[in-house]
């Protein structure tokens, strides 16, 4: 007669030694999560592969060669600018240079210029007349003629004839003032200077000498 035995959990008979569960492994606790510490003064450092060895001198040429590019780079900027600064220096004082020439030129042109002045030949003498009379509206205004291609202005005889009275501009000589009506500068002349700054007789500049510059207005003269 066969005996009943209980059956367990794991659908094995009770009290059976022949067919106990496996054991269980065991895991070590000081393996479960835990951190080993190093002591820095008595554990020897790791020696870097070569691989490690070859990307940390890679990255030190690199940060070797920015810095020496940035450097060069600075030094360009600085000498450039340098160069800025004389180049500029040198052309503000040629600038400085010329115009003060320029201005003293000016100075001393204006106090060496012919005056202009309006006269009738006299005897080969420049003797000054009214202003007016060599003026081109008061002329044509009075019946007068001018012939630009000698520069004489004939006016009608009532005017001052006779003989028809004849008009032109002369020039005095260098630095002197021009002559009052009816009067006349010694070396005066019909023939208008060239290279001479000349001014008429309101002070204005009819033509501009010096520094080879010549400015000549369309007043009527030889």
């Amino acid at each position: 007669m066969t005996e009943n035995k209980p059956v367990s959990d794991n659908g094995r008979p009770q009290g059976d030694d022949s067919s106990s569960d496996e054991p269980t492994q065991q895991v070590p606790a000081d393996a479960q999560g835990s951190i080993r510490y190093q002591d820095p003064q008595s554990t020897t450092p790791r020696e870097p592969t070569l691989a490690e060895q070859k990307a940390r001198q890679m990255a030190e040429q690199r940060r070797a060669d920015a810095e020496r590019a940035e450097q060069a780079a600075a030094a360009a900027k600085t000498a450039k600018r340098r160069k800025m600064m004389i180049g500029g220096g040198a052309t503000v004082g040629v600038v400085a240079l010329v115009a003060a020439m320029y201005t003293a030129s000016e100075v001393s042109a204006s106090a060496n210029a012919s005056q202009q002045f309006c006269a009738s030949d006299q005897g080969g003498q420049a003797v000054a007349a009214e202003p007016e009379k060599c003026d081109e509206n008061y002329v044509h205004n009075h019946g007068g003629y001018i012939d630009h291609s000698s520069g004489f202005i004939f006016m009608p005889m009532f005017l001052g004839g006779p003989p028809v009275p004849q008009y032109r501009y002369a020039y005095t000589p260098a630095g002197t003032a021009p002559p009052s009506v009816g009067s006349t500068v010694s070396g005066s002349s019909f023939n208008k200077p060239s290279g001479t700054t000349i001014k008429d007789t309101k002070g204005s500049t009819i033509q501009r000498g010096g520094f080879g510059i010549s400015s000549k207005s369309g007043s009527s003269g030889s």
